[in-house]
């Protein structure tokens, strides 16, 4: 299969690429992306073929079906890493906590968040192919707080592989940032800069785009690639979760094969939500896919009134800090899949350049056909953190915002699939507060508080922290960003 540039070709790049080249180098033409030139069929009768199979064998044949070119050797080694999460006969258990509504737990892996599904074996992926030409690479990452622990484990003392990770002061949770900055391998270099993640993500793709930066590389026989989701190596690794949750339903006996389900996502940068909208256009049965904002409700507003509009916006600090984002990345491949190259590389300019843009009438109507949004605020994600605890479920701050979602944007009594992308020991103090009323400053004093309050113990990988040296001690400005990766190397 080949990858085509969402914002059309500029003379200068081939005009497609190979699976592998789109991950190696994700920037396209003009600044886009890359995204898939077709899709394969993965409708009822692959969904029927692989209802006994496990995770595993279901992940290599959706590897197949889209004729990546990447040594099945290789896609093994990648894949049983997921051996290494909590159950491997079941890397992502698939919970019923309401009578229609099921929640697939994505954070089992090694980070205790749902970045593992895809970085885990993505990391294996990307290392082997830099070791196999003999090139070096260095691997930018930016972090709402997720990405970055999950990128650093999986490219930890990799070969021919160096991680600069950048991450913003003060936006992510005490465990989330202690998951990075206490990692010590020689390869891996963690960056606090003083802004928010948008500053963060935005240097990163300036950086993928930079002539002169990528000279500088060159100089050091290094080439640059990415971690982040704008690199299609992570999203066809988030496509495979959806048929696994949905296969689920149907094993469970909640659905029967072909029947119609909501894919209620939690979104930021929108690659989970991007996950399913191909699982959905391959042939899952998909009734729509509900997003689930923060008060930064970008991604609501464009749902439902066709306008991405940040020229009055700056991010607010939320209780679901891994969605505090405003310029979501993967919207420009739904905005390609939709209304192709021309118009996407005009409204991302115009979003680049202006910091808005709307869409037209027929456009909205052909996204909402698709998607329905809403956002969920602080007070009323902790209420829904309090209410499904005292039904037996304890989840984070992240999750809850699905359940807005399920209560306001159902047009139909069909069982709904919400994607939780943290552990609760992620975002303690939140939950803490939710539970208890309790205000907590650290997070060790909030994770004791909902273990004795849910009778549960705390993870090791996750106690253990609180104990560990801080071996990553960068905190810049956001413009010595640049610099500061320059000297790392």
């Amino acid at each position: 299969m080949n990858f085509i540039e969402t914002r059309g070709n500029d003379g200068q790049r081939p005009e497609k690429v190979t699976f592998s080249q789109a991950i190696l180098s994700p920037i396209s033409s003009f600044g886009g992306i890359y995204s898939p030139e077709s899709m394969p069929d993965l409708g009822e009768n692959f969904l029927a073929k692989h209802l006994s199979s496990s995770y595993k064998t279901l992940a290599k044949s959706v590897l197949e079906a889209f004729d990546i070119d990447i040594d099945s050797a290789i896609i093994d080694k990648a894949l049983a890493l997921y051996d290494e999460f909590d159950d491997p006969a079941n890397p992502v258990p698939v919970v019923k906590v309401l009578d229609d509504l099921y929640v697939s737990e994505l954070y089992h892996g090694p980070t205790r968040a749902f970045k593992d599904m895809a970085l885990q074996p993505f990391g294996i992926v990307l290392s082997s192919i830099a070791q196999q030409r003999n090139d070096n690479y260095l691997i930018l990452a930016a972090t709402s707080g997720d990405t970055g622990p999950a990128a650093l484990e999986t490219f930890k003392n990799k070969a021919n592989v160096q991680v600069a990770c950048m991450y913003p002061v003060g936006g992510t949770s005490d465990v989330q940032r202690l998951q990075m900055v206490t990692e010590d391998a020689t390869n891996l270099k963690v960056i606090g800069v003083k802004g928010d993640f948008d500053d963060t993500q935005n240097a990163l793709k300036l950086l993928l785009a930079s002539g002169s930066f990528n000279k500088k590389l060159r100089e050091k026989n290094i080439s640059l690639s990415a971690a982040n989701s704008v690199n299609f190596g992570r999203i066809i690794f988030q496509t495979i979760y959806h048929i696994h949750s949905y296969l689920e339903l149907v094993r469970q006996n909640a659905i029967n094969l072909g029947e119609k389900v909501y894919l209620d996502v939690p979104s930021g940068n929108f690659g989970n939500a991007l996950g399913g909208y191909y699982a959905m256009k391959m042939g899952l049965p998909v009734e729509k896919i509900l997003i689930a904002s923060n008060n930064n409700n970008v991604l609501t507003k464009l749902i439902n009134t066709g306008a991405y509009d940040l020229r009055a916006q700056s991010v607010i600090p939320t209780t679901s800090p891994a969605m505090d984002i405003l310029k979501s990345s993967n919207i420009e491949r739904i905005l390609f899949d939709l209304f192709g190259e021309i118009r996407t590389k005009e409204l991302m300019q115009q979003l680049d350049i202006e910091k808005h843009y709307q869409l037209s009438d027929a456009e909205l109507k052909t996204i909402q056909a698709i998607f329905s949004a809403d956002y969920c605020n602080d007070e009323e994600g902790k209420a829904y953190i309090k209410n499904t605890f005292e039904k037996g479920y304890l989840m984070d701050p992240h999750t809850a915002t699905c359940f807005k979602a399920y209560d306001t944007c159902r047009e139909k009594q069909l069982k709904t699939i919400v994607y939780s992308t943290a552990e609760w020991t992620k975002f303690s103090p939140v939950i803490a507060n939710a539970l208890t009323g309790e205000v907590d400053a650290h997070d060790i004093d909030a994770l004791k508080s909902i273990a004795k309050e849910a009778g549960i113990e705390i993870p090791t990988v996750i106690s253990e922290l609180f104990d560990k040296e801080i071996t990553q001690k960068s905190v810049i400005e956001k413009d010595a960003i640049e610099e500061e990766i320059l000297s790392f190397l």
